[in-house]
This record gives structure tokens, C-alpha cells and sequence, in this order.
């Protein structure tokens, strides 16, 4: 365990380190107005980042994929389609709620749409997208057929927000559609799908098995879509502003302070959700090993101590920091 930890950290430390150090660089020269509080906090955040992604990614493999698999192959094997469908839905809802790509988009945007609003629906895109892919795999529909369908439909929709005068919402829509590339998004939804197409079978198993993420990913973006037609307002440049400004170091300990309760009692609620319907299917219908079930509950620690330190770092160090670098950069 330890050793695939460290594999992990390392991974995070090549993916966040380019980017912290052309920050911090950047922090040093007239294109920024940085104090050293402001620095200090974002190389601390770097280092919680680091650390919350390594922990994150290890739970993601241990308990995420297993789960997606688990369920996609155990419900297949049961031949009732409804229920498959069903719990497809259910739980690509669940899991996107619990992303937290979709935790920070929805806290950036919270003047324009209502944040329980916006991940409602964006998970609900995900769900009836991902019952659509299930679909494809059961009945060896044409994956490039669905997506030019859906695709024209969505521009379609695109065209009639712009000429309603709400193009402000259209970069927020397709920028929804990320929420299915997020780290727990993916593999869970990968590994359903693989469990499906293994189980079902057939000359092009492992070809089935793919195209989920693609499908999934044009359902935020109608969804949102269709929520914007019944909104209103714009961006507020107030509530952006008061991202952050750290001149002290017991502002950004604050910061700190209140972000780490404030997220725990989120994360908790949205993996609650998932691990409480994956136990309902535990006990109905996947009757997994004890040892199985050891392991994935291990990884939802990860999982779990992972997100918070990810969103900590994000709130407190990465968004105020990012917003005032594009501000200085403009200016």
C-alpha cells in the first residue's frame, strides 16, 4: 500500500510541480502584484495539493473502479435490464455530485445559478447520458451515429441560448462538460462499462466497452443548457472579487480554517451518497467478498481524506491566486 501511495504522490508532484513553479516565478516578476503571504500560501497549497491528489488517485483505484466494475458486471449478470438502467442513473448522478471538478466550477458560478441547482442538473445529464451509453453496449448501436445525433442537437439548442440574449451562460454549459474527465468520474464510469461489456460479451466486447465518457460528457452540456433558458443573470464582478486578498497570515490561516469544516461536511455528504447506494446493491444484488469489501472501504478513506485536502487547497490557494495572476497579466 505504501508503495503504489508514493507511485501516486509521484505522479502528483510531476503534475502540479510545472505549473506551481511557473506561478511562483511569475509571482516574482512586474506581471504580478503578489505580496508574500499571497506566495507563501500558494507554494503551502502546492505542497496540500500534492498530497490530497496522490491520496485521492490511490482511493480512486482501489475503491471508484472496482465499484464501477463490480456493479456494471454484477447487474448485467442479472439480465434485467431495468434495473441496470436504473441504477446506471442512480449512480452516475451519485458520482458526479461527489466530483469535485463540479464542487469548484459550481463555487465560481454561484451568483449566476444556484450551486445545488447547477450540480442537480449536471448530474442528472450524467445519469441520463451514461443510461444512453449503457444502452449502446446492450443493443451494439453505432457509437459515432449516437454522438453526431446528440451533438447537432446540442448545437441547436446552443444557437437558440444565443439568440435568447443568455450567451452568457454557453461558455458555462460546454465548460459543465468537463465534470465527466474529472478523476472520480472516470474511472468509475469506465470501469462500468468495461463490467457490462465483459459480461454481456460478443466479437467486439472490448470495443463496446469504450465511447462511455464521450456520451456522458454531451449530457452536462444539454443539461445546462436547458437550465439556462430558464435563467437569468450574469457574472458578478463583486462576488469575484472577493476571491482572496491575503495580507496577513492570519487571513489566509483563516481561510484555511473555515474552508477544512465547510468541505468535510460536503464530501461527506456526497460519498455518503454512493457508498450508501453501492452497499444497498452490496446487499441486494453484488454479494462481494469481505476481503473485496475491505479493500474498497480502505480506498474510500483515500478517497475521502484526499478530497478534502484537494478542495482546501483549491479554494484557499489555487482560485484567488489564479483570478488575481489573470488580472494582473490583463492589466
Amino acid at each position: 500500500m505504501l508503495k503504489a501511495l508514493m507511485s501516486k504522490l509521484k505522479e502528483s508532484v510531476i503534475s502540479v510541480l510545472p505549473v506551481a513553479v511557473i506561478v511562483l516565478i511569475i509571482s516574482f516578476t512586474p506581471l504580478a502584484d503578489f505580496n508574500w503571504v499571497e506566495q507563501v500560501t500558494f507554494a503551502v497549497c502546492s505542497v496540500l495539493l500534492i498530497i490530497g491528489i496522490g491520496l485521492f488517485n490511490l482511493g480512486a483505484d482501489l475503491a471508484m473502479t472496482p465499484m464501477g466494475e463490480h456493479v456494471g458486471a454484477g447487474l448485467t449478470k442479472s439480465k434485467k435490464v431495468g434495473v441496470l438502467l436504473s441504477v446506471c442513473f442512480v449512480m452516475g448522478v451519485l458520482i458526479t455530485v461527489a466530483e469535485p471538478d463540479l464542487s469548484v466550477l459550481a463555487e465560481q458560478v454561484a451568483d449566476v445559478i444556484d450551486n445545488t441547482a447547477l450540480i442537480v442538473t449536471v448530474g442528472v445529464g450524467v445519469g441520463l447520458f451514461l443510461v444512453i451509453a449503457v444502452l449502446k453496449i446492450i443493443f451494439k448501436k453505432n457509437l459515432s451515429a449516437l454522438l453526431m445525433f446528440f451533438y447537432m442537437m446540442l448545437f441547436g439548442l446552443a444557437a437558440l441560448l444565443i439568440d435568447s440574449g443568455k450567451n452568457n451562460f454557453l461558455a458555462l454549459s460546454f465548460d459543465s462538460g468537463g465534470v465527466t474527465t474529472g478523476p472520480i468520474t472516470v474511472p468509475f464510469i469506465m470501469a462500468l462499462g468495461v463490467g457490462i461489456a465483459t459480461t454481456i460479451g460478443g466479437r467486439h466486447a472490448n470495443e463496446n466497452s469504450f465511447g462511455l465518457i464521450a456520451m456522458c460528457s454531451i449530457g452536462p452540456i444539454l443539461a445546462v443548457v436547458i437550465l439556462a433558458m430558464s435563467s437569468g443573470g450574469s457574472m458578478s464582478q463583486e462576488s469575484l472579487d472577493m476571491l482572496a486578498h491575503y495580507d496577513t497570515v492570519q487571513e489566509a490561516l483563516n481561510s484555511i480554517g473555515s474552508k477544512i469544516l465547510h468541505t468535510m461536511q460536503n464530501v461527506v455528504l456526497a460519498l455518503g451518497l454512493v457508498v450508501l447506494f453501492f452497499m444497498v446493491l452490496q446487499f441486494t444484488v453484488l454479494k462481494l467478498p469481505r476481503k473485496k469489501m475491505m479493500q474498497i472501504g480502505i480506498g474510500i478513506l483515500y478517497t475521502f481524506f484526499g478530497l478534502v485536502i484537494f478542495l482546501v487547497a483549491v479554494e484557499v490557494g489555487y482560485m484567488p491566486i489564479g483570478f488575481k495572476l489573470g488580472q494582473s497579466i490583463a492589466a
